[in-house]
């Protein structure tokens, strides 16, 4: 059963909130609520309750945040389905500031007027005068959700630089362009059936669809690009472009090979995660005109962020909890992927252990409780925790990195986000 509290606002000094229970959400989080605050919000029965005052007239409000998105075993009984102050039902008013929010949605919040103009920029762009299937497919992903941080580190790292140009936005919707692009073709390499809780592109329309409507939207990037006037910013998104797809293909080698190491491992994740984090962050320093040292450590950054959100992400894939992280534990085994975790027990393995590692790796033949005895030799080898301190040396590279640039609402965002990466294993 969930319970989740929406936090409203009449104007200034009328602040309440409304508690809702019995009710599925719809796993939003602060992000959209923050999003869509310009957007009035019609009190219906089936979505909350209606506040009324004294004359029973129902009141306009401005959704300004979400707060308490937790599941409950049960409610008790008699407890009240709504909190109104002007009921006198209970005095403490919480504000604004007073909600606890996630880095990336605080950042959102921040950087709300600028995204909005990006889903503009996005949803013109992606538009097709002669072939209607672009927009089609290029929707179903771009709104299919996402926290759109890639995006919103190009515009971070512009207000951190004190840019007051146009350009950061098409920057960002460059940025947001090559990611969708790549997970179009990801999602037929990887032959995958779901991404976000929803049916892949190739599933619904077929391979060449996705296929082609990602080369569509690379070639609407570079579009982008061009458009801010810049080589520099030109040639940074176009190398990294060519290291995601490089990465990708040196992944397609090394993924089932027990020789990789932790180095190619590495290289690997540069590629098809950093490259882009960093890119993202280096043009918004890049576009603002900031110097050299500045624009390494935006790149410092991004760079060991990306590699941290995908340590974390290989980590959880054999230890998270499957509610938490979206997906079944032990994907990437059952994909023979070599994550991070594997490789640090296959390192250390005797005869017998790599003989398990030959079969259900590199020759992909497995049977019923592989998962668990490979999740078994990882804790044997301490594989998991070496992963964890890994993770959390690279947030702190990213933390020591942006701390070199001026003091700045966004830099402490930034800072916190990185933080956030980690905090789902620390």
């Amino acid at each position: 059963m969930w319970e989740f509290n929406f936090v409203f606002r009449q104007n200034a000094q009328d602040t309440f909130i409304v508690t809702r229970r019995h009710h599925h959400t719809a796993r939003q989080n602060a992000y959209g609520a923050f999003k869509h605050a310009h957007i009035y919000v019609q009190l219906k029965d089936r979505y909350t309750r209606i506040i009324k005052d004294g004359s029973h007239e129902s009141r306009e409000c401005y959704v300004i945040g979400s707060h308490q998105f937790l599941h409950k075993n049960r409610v008790k009984r008699g407890a009240p389905e709504c909190t109104d102050i002007l009921q006198g039902r209970n005095e403490s008013v919480m504000s604004l500031d007073e909600i606890s929010i996630k880095p990336h949605d605080a950042l959102a919040a921040y950087l709300a007027a600028d995204m909005e103009a990006v889903n503009v920029l996005i949803r013109e762009r992606m538009a097709s005068e002669h072939a209607p299937r672009i927009p089609e497919v290029t929707a179903h992903l771009v709104e299919a959700g996402g926290k759109r941080l890639r995006p919103m580190l190009t515009l971070a790292a512009a207000h951190l630089c004190g840019y007051d140009g146009p350009y950061h936005v098409h920057l960002a919707a460059t940025v947001e362009f090559i990611h969708t692009a790549t997970l179009l073709h990801d999602d037929v390499v990887d032959e995958s059936g779901q991404r976000r809780g929803r049916p892949t592109a190739n599933l619904l329309w077929d391979n060449k669809s996705s296929v082609l409507v990602g080369d569509y939207l690379f070639s609407r990037s570079f579009q982008l690009m061009v458009e801010t006037g810049s080589l520099r910013v030109l040639d940074i998104l176009a190398n990294a472009s060519a290291t995601i797809a490089e990465g990708e293909v040196l992944q397609l080698t090394a993924s089932q090979d027990l020789a990789t190491t932790e180095a190619i491992y590495l290289q690997v994740v540069r590629g098809k995660t950093a490259a882009l984090f960093s890119a993202a962050t280096e043009v918004g320093g890049v576009i603002a005109g900031e110097d050299d040292a500045q624009v390494q450590a935006l790149f410092d950054y991004g760079d060991a962020l990306g590699i941290a959100f995908q340590i974390v992400d290989d980590l959880l894939d054999v230890s998270g909890d499957p509610n938490a992280i979206g997906k079944n534990v032990g994907d990437d085994f059952r994909e023979k992927k070599l994550t991070l975790p594997l490789i640090k027990a296959i390192a250390k393995a005797d005869a017998e252990e790599r003989a398990f590692w030959v079969r259900t790796i590199e020759k992909g033949r497995q049977e019923n409780g592989d998962l668990e005895h490979a999740i078994a030799l990882l804790h044997k080898h301490g594989a998991l925790e070496d992963t964890r301190l890994e993770a959390l040396a690279w947030a702190d590279k990213a933390v020591a990195a942006i701390d070199q640039l001026p003091e700045h609402p966004v830099r402490d965002m930034l800072r916190e986000i990185a933080g956030y990466v980690v905090a789902r294993i620390n």
